[in-house]
């Protein structure tokens, strides 16, 4: 009976992951060693293992460097002294306890833990003046955007562990669309001090974001001196969680929401882990990606939640020319075990893929209410190739649009808004192939089950580079219309079935 409690009291504190694998026989086994080892085995590629990351037997308290939970007290201060005094001695835990920490940018160190208690609140300041302005990248090019609150650039061993919320405050830097939301919703939105109706059916948070807007070229504006960027800052709205460069990163437990862009988003980072967290946005954030992960190798994507107002879980590599140029591919990638509520698609490759993308494995997934399922992005201009990805054992219902889609014509809709504005692209006219152009190739999809879709399937590719070597495989689906293929070769189908409901 005691070893029965004791058992038990282990299962409690283990993570899920671990839980799969605890010994009752006292001895380490490898699995226990490393409770992630399992999601490299077998794989149909390639794949080293990925552990977490091991920090000093040593922790702070927020609390010890002056930080007060009121939720009014400005905590900028206090974030960096803890973080430095512990860099200063090798690394390990800073705590941050119950309470609301309000706080202004958050930059990580190697061998950081960032731990948040039950009940812990870091909430970021909504005032635009402490996040200066930096070189950076967003939505895959090269940029200038205000600094982003939670950031690590360079770091080793780094995690953000806990069961505490972070929270972006993403309602002062976003835009809204009125179709998004309900009546009262944007009634509250227009009573907002200093926003701006450009339409009747849009509205932004200040002039400086209008008059940013109005001149922008994908995102990017036409600033060209200080005081002109510094006018407009609340249009250049960061990813709320920016992890660059870094190697060795842990994500467990916490509930990260409320971006003011994307939320979550690795950059060229090596060896990460997402581990039972929750990424949330409202379903009307703009650019509200719940997980970007881009560029990166070697990472693992377990037992998480994601809700967002834009794509869920995305594999990007760069845009267009700086895509290119940076030339890094996002690579070795297991998802398992996740699920996604709304967003415009479940898993999502691209639109920003010209870095290329390959070996990635998405299994044990469940996408419930998003706009669409599977969904791969892309256009001419991209360049890149999408190669040797897996998808099995996927379970989808209430799917608004398609289950599964190839869009080689992304004009930077989402599905629903392109059919709702009727967009039919020319797919006919052949255009020459150079390194412009996107190569989607060897997909193989088994093993899914969609209950509910505005359409089975879309095959969309370029006339002059079809979508090649798609494998469907055990797939059935309940939609609305049937699936529509064009541009496309070596498609091959075994017991596909589509019921028109």
């Amino acid at each position: 009976m005691k070893k029965l409690i004791s058992l038990l009291l282990l299962g409690v504190t283990l993570t899920a992951s671990a839980q799969k694998h605890a010994c009752d026989n006292g001895k380490p086994c490898a699995h226990c060693e490393n409770p992630y080892k399992r999601y490299t085995q077998n794989l149909p590629f390639q794949m080293p293992e990925v552990k977490a990351p091991q920090f000093p037997d040593r922790q702070v308290s927020l609390k010890d460097f002056g930080a007060v939970g009121d939720g009014v007290t400005l905590n900028t201060e206090a974030f960096a002294k803890a973080i430095d005094a512990l860099s200063s001695q090798g690394g390990g835990k800073l705590v941050v306890p119950a309470g609301v920490w309000y706080t202004g940018p958050i930059v990580l160190k190697s061998n950081i833990n960032l731990h948040l208690q039950v009940g812990a609140v870091i909430m970021f300041a909504a005032d635009e003046s402490l996040y200066p302005i930096l070189n950076t990248s967003f939505e895959g090019l090269d940029t200038r955007r205000c600094q982003s609150p939670l950031s690590a650039n360079g770091a080793e061993n780094i995690a953000i562990t806990g069961r505490g919320v972070i929270d972006g405050n993403g309602q002062y830097w976003r835009p809204v669309k009125k179709g998004k939301m309900t009546e009262g919703q944007w009634k509250e939105v227009l009573a907002r001090p200093g926003g701006v109706a450009v339409r009747k059916d849009y509205w932004v948070p200040s002039q400086g974001y209008a008059d940013a807007e109005k001149n922008a070229n994908m995102n990017v504006p036409n600033a060209q001196t200080e005081e002109e960027w510094n006018a407009i800052k609340r249009f250049l709205r960061p990813v709320m969680i920016s992890l660059v460069k870094c190697k060795n990163v842990l994500l467990q437990g916490v509930i990260f929401q409320n971006s003011p862009a994307w939320n979550i988003h690795p950059l060229m980072c090596e060896n990460i882990i997402l581990d039972n967290v929750l990424a949330r946005n409202p379903f009307y954030a703009q650019n509200g990606d719940a997980l970007d992960l881009e560029s990166c190798k070697n990472a693992l994507i377990v037992n998480s939640k994601f809700d967002a107002g834009d794509d869920g879980i995305c594999i990007k590599s760069g845009k267009d020319a700086d895509g290119r140029r940076r030339g890094v591919p996002c690579e070795n990638v297991v998802v398992d075990g996740c699920t996604v509520f709304a967003g415009h698609g479940g898993f999502v490759v691209g639109s920003e893929m010209s870095g290329g993308v390959k070996n990635i494995l998405v299994e044990n997934c469940q996408f419930l209410g998003t706009d669409v399922g599977l969904r791969f992005k892309s256009t001419r201009g991209r360049g890149g190739i999408v190669e040797n990805i897996f998808i099995k054992g996927i379970s989808m219902t209430d799917i608004k649009t398609d289950a599964i889609t190839f869009n080689m014509y992304y004009g930077g809709k989402s599905v629903a808004e392109m059919l709702a504005d009727g967009d039919n692209p020319d797919n006919t006219t052949k255009v020459p192939v150079d390194e412009t152009t996107p190569i989607f190739r060897n997909i193989n999809i088994q093993d899914i089950i969609c209950n509910g879709a505005g359409r089975a399937m879309e095959f969309n590719g370029l006339p002059e580079m079809p979508i090649d070597g798609i494998s469907l495989e055990n797939v059935q689906i309940i939609a609305k219309k049937d699936a529509v293929f064009s541009n496309y070769k070596n498609v091959t189908k075994k017991n596909v079935n589509i019921i028109i409901q």
